[in-house]
């Protein structure tokens, strides 16, 4: 299948990339194709002939036609709502098109590189069963987001693979921090900073909790989170401090696997 679509740039020393291309298997000769349920619009200057009783306009009347294989379903723009910032992230409409025409409801829909879980909220959407693979915590956080903006309490689904104890948490730790960070603020429903999606330099923000004092009204306010894994102590607060008034946030939250010492208490009281 051609998945063709206008946006990109226009290179000095090749053609302009407009499709990519997307490859269709079946493991047998008994496989699910419904094609009624992704039928294309004629274009108006069709429709216009085939209103004019031109006999060789007039094979088929109806507004739609048959799917072809070449697909022109735009790309997610800068400026778009279901836009996450994920760089390999497709559009609803394209993996709609995919589920609608190749299963039916109650079908399990997999996507072993589920990302930022386009995928499993279409398949959602769309009265599917669904299981999402991911390699990081980070794209299992994203989809745990998504799946509550789309659903909120509606859907019902289990994480496999996360830690489940203290124990788990520290070995997960010990082998990559971001991993555990972005483990943790899944854990706090919070949203990764932009900054942290990408091992970097730390502007002292992991992550947000955005909320409202009154829902759907007023200014939208956040809370920022850090995490920390290793060792800790006061200094760490007072700079959560400064990045609080920066930033100013309504609420500083500090998680970490180590206790809180004496210190760090004492100057989280003085913050107030």
């Amino acid at each position: 299948i051609i998945w063709w679509y206008e946006t990109g740039g226009i290179p000095k020393e090749d053609f302009s990339r407009k499709h990519d291309i997307i490859f269709r298997y079946s493991k047998s000769d008994e496989y699910v194709f419904r094609p009624k349920e992704v039928m294309e619009k004629r274009s108006n200057e069709v429709l216009r002939r085939i209103a004019t009783g031109i006999p060789t306009a007039t094979r088929s009347t109806g507004q739609y036609r048959h799917p072809s294989d070449v697909w022109k379903i735009p790309t997610i723009n800068a400026m778009a709502k279901e836009r996450l910032g994920y760089p390999t992230q497709k559009p609803e409409a394209l993996l709609g098109k995919i589920i609608k025409a190749s299963s039916d409801e109650g079908s399990v829909v997999l996507d072993p590189f589920c990302g930022c879980g386009t995928t499993i909220v279409i398949a959602e959407r769309l009265k599917r069963k669904w299981i999402g693979i991911d390699i990081t915590h980070l794209a299992i956080s994203l989809m745990r987001h998504r799946l509550e903006d789309s659903f909120g309490d509606e859907v019902e689904y289990e994480v496999i693979g996360e830690p489940v104890d203290l124990k788990g948490a520290e070995e997960l730790a010990k082998q990559d921090p971001y991993q555990f960070q972005w483990w943790a603020l899944g854990l706090a429903g919070a949203r990764p900073a932009e900054s942290e999606k990408k091992k970097g330099a730390d502007r002292g923000i992991d992550g947000y909790i955005y909320f409202h004092d009154e829902p759907k009204k007023g200014k939208t306010k956040a809370i920022v989170l850090q995490v920390k894994s290793g060792h800790v102590g006061t200094s760490q607060i007072r700079d959560l401090k400064a990045v609080v008034e920066r930033e100013e946030a309504q609420i500083g939250v500090f998680i970490t696997l180590k206790g809180p010492t004496r210190g760090m208490k004492e100057e989280a009281l003085k913050t107030g």
